[in-house]
């Protein structure tokens, strides 16, 4: 079925943003930074995507799942949505794992007493 893969992954990509909305992850919490952090994390992949092409590393393998709408040769418009969603997700765990941390180390340690 064309397209399921990437209806799956604007699923994803909503939730996350739904999620960082609620809790304020990333760009809920600076928007000008997480924008610029999003942008040099997925051109870094799509430029790794494009060199492991040219290499003959990467190429599409089954196509049933997605729309065949190519952004370039071997890449399919659905790796940008990956892309975001990769980034995405990673600063959202940074974002909600720092301060967990930040409060763990904060407690004193109650093994001493």
């Amino acid at each position: 079925m064309p397209g399921l893969y990437l209806a799956g992954l604007v699923l994803s990509l909503v939730g996350m943003i739904v999620l960082d909305g609620r809790f304020r992850l990333f760009f809920w919490r600076a928007p000008w930074r997480a924008a610029a952090v999003l942008a040099v994390g997925v051109v870094f992949f799509l430029v790794w995507d494009v060199a492991g092409v040219g290499l003959g590393i990467f190429f599409i393998g089954q196509q049933h799942l997605l729309t065949g709408l190519l952004l370039a040769p071997e890449v399919p418009v659905e790796e940008l949505l990956f892309l975001l969603l990769l980034c995405y997700t990673t600063m959202n765990l940074v974002g909600f794992v720092g301060p967990v941390v930040a409060r763990a180390l904060e407690r004193p340690d109650r093994s001493r007493s």
